[in-house]
């Protein structure tokens, strides 16, 4: 933080007395110490970010509400004030998975059971409105997005308690499936595999944490039967819906076979993706809608680099339907099948997907529906950052002599009075609209992409829930409430 500040002020309180530093651009200025009254014990850090290092500045309130929010959980009691909000916990992690619950009106099936003492604590409970797991995991207070030792260590104590209790031979997939949990260790030397801290890397802690949550776990169950009961039947009714699901995909295996090898929708490139061989890099699939737009790209594309796959009209709103429906529906199913992400991203046969919808209402409803497919089913192509939306020019003004492509008003009207007021304007409403000729441009090597942003599922499910979920009337009125219709002069 010093290093990166213009200036930098650390002042710390302690029983009436201070001891103060200034920075400007890492390097020490002044210190100073002294006697100070009706000052509570504590820190005051001041900062402001360098303007020579950082060339945009501004802070994203609900990235900092977010670790706040975080910071009270870990440490219950403490209370943290932020533009006029406060943040404060009474029961810890408890607190965390009930208003990750809250998130999207997920109700818990038992419960949240909760563990908490000085190096350890940890809560969970399961709910039926959930798909996959939603785990939280923090080392000394720092969020691992990405686990680490710490999280798969819980999960394995998890799967070993509810086996032994159960008397069973569950995998770990079924225990965990429609969960809600947050694990927090704190450890004295903590080795994290980046600099940013997503992933604890401890593996000699491993053993012993097994053992504590296990041990945990069963002593829980054994004073709680009623709710181990429920948590059995909640796993052996997962593991049946996974065979079915077994037998759903054995089924769409089969008939894809039937109907042709190949896959219908999708013309295919040369050169493919492979991560774990460096190669393909730079390959792509468009997710067209329609034969219109998809003849445009067909037309100009890099046959080596770009494949495309053809939507037949509106995909279909997954956010409330479950898993099995990737192989009911074909074209769900063919879409899996192109981009080989059926199990994991190892697969994966493009490095980058991109949504290239028509630029009206109904196109961006339809890219709406397909990021909501991958959010829902493949969320992990849009942490790794391979989902892409492509921008195409909304307008083209031009004269005799030039044409301009213009991705706003703004820029089409000052297009315009570049060009005088002769120049002719033409608004594009969809991808067949532009020619081959004028499209390879805009898919070549000054292509515009905006990268789908991640957020976590806890984050990501109340957005979608609104946009997507089942609750139109509510939907309906946020709507007539918030529109604004600009008046043309």
């Amino acid at each position: 933080m010093n290093a990166l500040s213009k200036d930098f002020l650390v002042r710390s309180f302690r029983e009436g007395e201070f001891v103060e530093a200034s920075f400007k651009q890492g390097k020490l200025k002044n210190e100073k110490k002294g006697k100070v009254s009706n000052e509570p014990d504590g820190t005051l850090i001041r900062f402001e970010p360098d303007p020579a290092i950082f060339k945009e500045i501004f802070f994203k309130p609900e990235h900092v509400e977010r670790r706040l929010r975080h910071y009270s959980y870990l440490n219950s009691g403490l209370k943290l004030i932020f533009n006029g909000q406060t943040f404060q916990s009474r029961n810890g992690l408890l607190d965390l998975v009930m208003e990750d619950l809250q998130a999207d009106n997920s109700e818990p099936i038992y419960p949240p059971l909760h563990y908490s003492e000085k190096t350890l604590e940890f809560c969970f409970t399961h709910s039926n409105s959930r798909f996959g797991e939603t785990f939280y995991s923090f080392v000394n207070g720092q969020y691992t997005t990405d686990g680490g030792t710490h999280l798969s260590a819980f999960r394995e104590g998890l799967l070993k308690a509810v086996n032994e209790y159960g008397r069973e031979k569950f995998e770990g997939d079924d225990v965990r499936e429609s969960m809600v949990g947050a694990v927090a260790i704190r450890l004295k030397d903590p080795v994290f595999e980046s600099q940013t801290k997503n992933k604890l890397g401890n593996t000699e802690i491993r053993t012993d944490l097994v053992n504590r949550v296990r041990e945990e776990l069963l002593h829980f169950f054994n004073r709680n039967k009623a709710i181990a009961e429920k948590i059995i039947a909640k796993v052996q009714d997962t593991r049946q819906l996974r065979k079915e699901l077994q037998e759903v995909k054995k089924l769409a295996r089969e008939r894809a076979k039937a109907i042709t090898i190949r896959i219908p929708q999708l013309k295919d490139c040369k050169v493919h993706f492979d991560k774990a061989k460096g190669k393909g890099k730079g390959s792509m699939v468009f997710l067209t809608e329609g034969q219109s737009a998809a003849g445009s790209i067909v037309s100009c594309r890099d046959v080596n680099m770009q494949a495309i796959f053809v939507l037949k009209g509106k995909p279909l709103n997954v956010w409330d339907l479950k898993r099995d429906i990737v192989y009911r529906n074909d074209e769900m199913y063919n879409l899996m099948r192109s981009l080989d992400i059926e199990d994991n991203l190892e697969g994966l046969r493009y490095e980058k997907v991109i949504l290239a919808t028509d630029a009206d209402v109904d196109g961006l409803h339809i890219r709406n529906l397909l990021i909501t497919y991958f959010f829902r089913f493949f969320d992990q192509l849009v942490h790794d950052g391979h989902l892409f939306v492509l921008e195409t020019p909304l307008f083209r003004v031009r004269n005799k002599e030039q044409t301009m492509y213009c991705y706003s008003e703004n820029e089409r009207d000052d297009s315009a009075k570049k060009l005088g007021k002769t120049c002719e304007i033409t608004r594009f409403k969809g991808l067949g609209e532009i020619s081959p000729n004028e499209f390879k441009q805009f898919i070549g090597k000054e292509m515009r992409l905006s990268q789908v942003e991640y957020a976590p599922k806890p984050e990501a499910a109340g957005i979608l829930s609104f946009y997507m979920g089942k609750n139109t009337p509510e939907r309906k009125d946020y709507i007539m409430e918030n529109l604004v219709v600009s008046v043309e002069e």
